[in-house]
């Protein structure tokens, strides 16, 4: 049985997250959901839903100001860390994740005979709400994670995964938004950590529904800088 905690990062996700809460209350793990600063309703309702019965479970952590997705799962790693659980299965907070797949995960991990890093691979990307930016990403965000040293895997964008978090921590990935996300992968692979893919479905809302911070231009921008940096940093490496 692996000693295991869920973690969400929360930014504004006021609208979605009771919904997503509810759903991963089913795995029966302790909840961690980081706070980044929300300027919605998001604060309030966690602190609604920390104080009912059923979630004493859940330990909110909060961020005074927008520090981005990477900063909210090392928070929420090192809180998870010093609870007891060295392992911690992420979630995304905008409903595209099933909490159920999540049991897949803990059991490729577990059936492993290592500690890998087991990353969730989405089906179902080519579905007819899903934004051409997440499919384009993914395809760009592959083949850079690969040319920087990282192992070639078919979703490196899925926040969707299961983190061993002793090995994870010990990466040192420097990137606080989106980007650490592919960072890590890339440093795992350098320092041989086992990498691991299962499958998992994906839930996109129509657009006019949907909770995206995604900005092309400006991420563009920042995850080729981070590649940029990955990559020059592989070649000295060797």
């Amino acid at each position: 049985m692996l000693r295991a905690a869920l973690v969400i990062p929360a930014y504004n996700h006021g609208s979605r997250l009771a919904a997503v809460l509810a759903d991963a209350r089913q795995l029966g793990l302790p909840l961690f959901v980081v706070d980044d600063g929300s300027t919605d309703r998001t604060a309030a309702l966690l602190a609604e839903l920390a104080s009912q019965p059923e979630y004493a479970e859940l330990t909110v952590l909060r961020h005074a100001e927008n520090r981005g997705k990477g900063a909210a799962l090392k928070t929420a790693f090192s809180a998870v860390l010093a609870a007891g659980f060295d392992w911690a299965l992420c979630m995304d907070a905008d409903g595209q994740h099933r909490a159920a797949d999540g049991s897949r995960l803990l059991a490729v991990a577990a059936a492993s005979g290592v500690r890998p890093l087991v990353i969730g691979t989405r089906s179902g990307m080519a579905g007819e709400h899903v934004p051409w930016t997440s499919r384009a990403g993914r395809g760009f965000s592959n083949f850079w994670v690969w040319a920087c040293g990282g192992p070639w895997l078919a979703d490196t964008q899925s926040g969707f995964r299961l983190c061993p978090l002793p090995e994870t921590l010990a990466l040192d990935a420097r990137s606080s938004r989106y980007q650490f996300e592919v960072e890590v992968l890339v440093r795992a692979n350098w320092a041989r950590l086992p990498l691991v893919e299962a499958p998992v479905s994906v839930v996109y809302q129509p657009k006019g529904e949907r909770i995206s911070h995604f900005r092309p231009w400006r991420d563009f921008c920042r995850n080729s800088a981070v590649f940029a940096r990955l990559f020059f940093l592989n070649l000295w490496r060797r």
